[in-house]
């Protein structure tokens, strides 16, 4: 496979086609030292013959970073080579510890002339390559326990498919949108409430006439997202963040964010103070994207919503 032409995308493909190539020589070196061992069993090898006592599968698994059934196929087979032996803890009788049987040891005690000349031919050919690979993998290896591939590949996914997105004010043809994504949540969660019939059936009167905002998320003419600033008669706030509400089918794409973010700066540009919301603790990915845009929890308002259990407020400008 040319790997150069695929690109860096098949990383996964070279690593395993590295890994077969020197597990082949591993192999071959076992055989040459006439050591009695397969490459795989190495992990589990390796690390009871440096132990005093015997381990659990639990903790063996556990040090080499192979899974449970992982560890149990290996020592099945290893046990078949009367390399280990399992016997009973003595100190918990629930438990089976895994030891190095007699010709375990004795393998253990002749291998160590093979690791010696393995680990100058490998320091040989680091000190021969531009690129020190054990010094690599352990940064890659730190990086990805940040953050998985898999993790990384979604972010761009959800940043290639949003670029598209389009944050515009409301019109008269998001209104059917507009009802009909607040009624879909409501409904999921709660039950729609006298306070919602009136901002989802006269946005225009009930919303941006008395001064507050909507905005809309759009994607080629198709209605993504939705959320409301809602003027207040307040002496500590100026806008409530209300009807956020995201299709299900935009779901996982960041649209909350992006409106979140966008209806903030909207309350910015308005000279807004202080920014109110009300929401409830079972919708609990809202909660985590108030928090991330800064909203803090407060106690103490009053609230036309029977659904509402949890209060937050913004500071836009000091």
């Amino acid at each position: 496979m040319d790997f150069e032409a695929i690109g860096k995308m098949a990383l996964g493909s070279r690593l395993r086609f590295l890994s077969e190539k020197v597990t082949e020589d591993a192999q071959q070196i076992y055989d040459a030292y006439g050591i009695e061992l397969k490459p795989k069993w190495f992990p589990v090898f390796y690390f009871l013959s440096n132990e005093k006592s015997g381990k659990s599968i639990t903790a063996i698994a556990t040090e080499i970073g192979h899974s449970h059934p992982s560890v149990i196929k290996i020592v099945r087979e290893m046990s078949k080579d009367q390399l280990v032996q399992e016997q009973r803890d003595t100190n918990d009788g629930r438990k089976n510890l895994i030891h190095l049987t007699k010709k375990g040891v004795e393998l253990s005690i002749k291998i160590k002339a093979q690791y010696i000349d393995v680990e100058n031919a490998i320091d040989n050919m680091l000190k021969n390559s531009k690129h020190n690979i054990w010094f690599a993998l352990q940064e890659f290896e730190y990086i990805l326990n940040e953050k998985t591939l898999y993790a990384r590949v979604l972010e761009e996914k959800k940043m290639r498919e949003s670029a598209t997105v389009q944050i515009v004010d409301y019109q008269a043809k998001h209104h059917s949108a507009f009802r009909e994504l607040n009624e879909a949540w409501i409904n999921q969660y709660f039950r729609l409430e006298d306070a919602d019939r009136q901002a989802l059936d006269k946005p225009v009167e009930h919303i941006l006439e008395k001064g507050g905002k909507i905005l809309v998320a759009e994607q080629n003419n198709v209605v993504l997202g939705v959320c409301a600033l809602l003027k207040m008669s307040d002496e500590n706030y100026d806008y409530e963040l209300a009807k956020m509400a995201v299709s299900a089918k935009a779901r996982g794409l960041g649209i909350g964010s992006l409106l979140g973010k966008a209806v903030i700066e909207k309350a910015r540009q308005l000279d807004a103070s202080y920014l109110y919301l009300e929401s409830n603790t079972i919708l609990t990915p809202a909660i985590s994207l108030y928090e991330k845009l800064g909203f803090k929890k407060i106690t103490g308002r009053n609230t036309p919503y029977e659904r509402c259990n949890i209060q937050m407020e913004l500071k836009l400008n000091p």
